[in-house]
């Protein structure tokens, strides 16, 4: 969705953007739908995940491409062998390159059975961002992470929200008497993919722990992936809606009044800012997207990354007192509508024409340095 806004607002600025991309399955080619100038080139599912595809090589038809029509920047915003091709025709034809870091592919690799892989991946993804002129990070704390790991070049760059699609005003009285609640009873939300790395277990953990304290009518969870099944025959009481877009996921978010947000995998976490806007209390860990923008106990309740029971704990002591969720809704909307996406496209504009400042910029050494993969989970969940 990211790449989609970014893409729609330079085009509207008069850039010519063009997309390079494996063709996807329909229902997830909505980020950038009806783009007209799009290579779509052969890819195959990313094991264990079936639903992300990674793009083949696809080295020719690039170099013909950009032989014709030679583009003034190429960016990068997947690793994969298609982005490693990308790479070597812009480097080959002396064209500016940039990249982004979107996706945690290390730390992925530890909850798909790979973590003895996750200190090679690390190193293939810090020369691949390497060969860059630049690599766009979307926080602090990601920024800080990638410098120690010999990551060079970085530009902190975050995101928008779009407050006019995303607002209390979309709040459904129809839907939430469709998900059980009468009057003020609270409803919490999950929304994102539903895949081990996400961490969706724990949210249906604290809500386990609200329900059994009389806080919560129900959880409500948007998204798909590899885990939506087996998650909901487990939990047979828990509403499972499936992926939603455009106003009807803005209203699944507005008809909430609590999102539980435990993923220790975010480069960002746009879901975070649509909540806000939405006018959602947020619990969430600190860092990311929610540590750079909420405010504990004001906007939204922050946990330490990782702290499964304090994330439970903190969930169930916000709920206690309607005054104070009601507080964090109001304030959470309140800092969303600051989050402007027109500074973001400034930034990303600057950015590809290499006019960032030095200030925005961070360069560390390579040598001696290695990819830590992320501590082992300090506490299980359900």
């Amino acid at each position: 969705m990211t790449l989609g806004r970014l893409t729609a607002a330079l085009r509207g600025r008069g850039h010519v953007v063009s997309i390079v991309r494996p063709r996807l399955r329909p229902r997830f080619s909505l980020a950038v739908a009806g783009e007209t100038d799009t290579t779509w080139v052969p890819g195959a599912p990313m094991p264990g995940y079936r639903d992300v595809r990674l793009g083949w090589p696809a080295t020719r038809r690039l170099d013909r491409a950009w032989a014709a029509h030679r583009p003034e920047a190429v960016y990068v915003a997947t690793p994969g062998p298609l982005g490693w091709a990308a790479v070597r025709t812009a480097r080959r034809r002396g064209i500016r390159l940039f990249s982004g870091y979107h996706t945690y592919f290390a730390d992925y690799a530890c909850y798909y059975g790979a973590r003895w892989l996750a200190r090679a991946i690390g190193a293939g993804l810090r020369a691949f961002h390497n060969r860059t002129l630049g690599t766009l990070v979307p926080s602090a704390d990601l920024m800080g992470r990638l410098r120690a790991a010999g990551f060079e070049n970085l530009t902190l760059l975050g995101r928008g929200v779009d407050c006019r699609l995303f607002s209390p005003e979309r709040r459904d009285l129809v839907l939430r008497a469709r998900w059980g609640a009468a009057g003020d009873e609270l409803i919490a939300v999950y929304v994102g993919r539903i895949a081990a790395e996400k961490n969706v277990g724990l949210a249906i953990e604290a809500y386990r722990a609200l329900k059994r304290a009389g806080l919560a009518r129900q959880l409500v969870v948007v998204g798909d992936g590899p885990l939506r099944e087996p998650l909901q025959r487990a939990h047979p009481d828990v509403l499972f809606c499936g992926a939603q877009t455009g106003p009807a996921l803005a209203a699944h978010y507005a008809s909430a009044d609590v999102f539980l947000f435990p993923s220790e995998t975010e480069t960002f976490g746009n879901v975070v800012l649509e909540a806000m806007a939405s006018g959602l209390a947020v619990v969430a860990y600190d860092y990311a997207a929610a540590g750079a923008h909420l405010r504990a106990g004001d906007s939204g309740v922050l946990v330490p990354r990782g702290a499964a029971g304090g994330f439970v704990s903190a969930a169930v002591e916000a709920a206690q007192t309607p005054a104070t969720v009601a507080r964090m809704r109001e304030r959470a909307r309140a800092a969303a509508l600051a989050l402007d996406w027109d500074a973001v496209v400034d930034g990303f504009e600057k950015f590809l024409s290499g006019r960032v400042t030095a200030s925005a910029r961070a360069r560390r050494p390579r040598t001696g340095v290695r990819w830590v993969p992320p501590p082992p989970r300090r506490e299980r969940t359900a």
